[in-house]
């Protein structure tokens, strides 16, 4: 999986546009406050560590 994150350290616009979620394959949206990538369909957060995205629903943390 490729680093998302710019050399400002914010997530490459282009490329959050090709991530989707891997169960619901729906878009995704970027949290800045808490650095996760959104699935409002699976109701769960992915991490990024270290720039880059942990797109594993195990890894994920369910949203209330």
């Amino acid at each position: 999986m490729p680093n998302i994150a710019r050399a400002d350290g914010r997530p490459d616009p282009k490329l959050l546009e090709l991530l989707v979620c891997p169960l619901t394959k729906t878009t995704l949206r970027y949290d800045a406050g808490r650095g996760e990538l959104i699935s409002d369909a699976a109701r769960l957060a992915f991490p990024i560590r270290d720039g880059i995205p942990i797109m594993l629903a195990s890894e994920a943390r369910a949203l209330d």
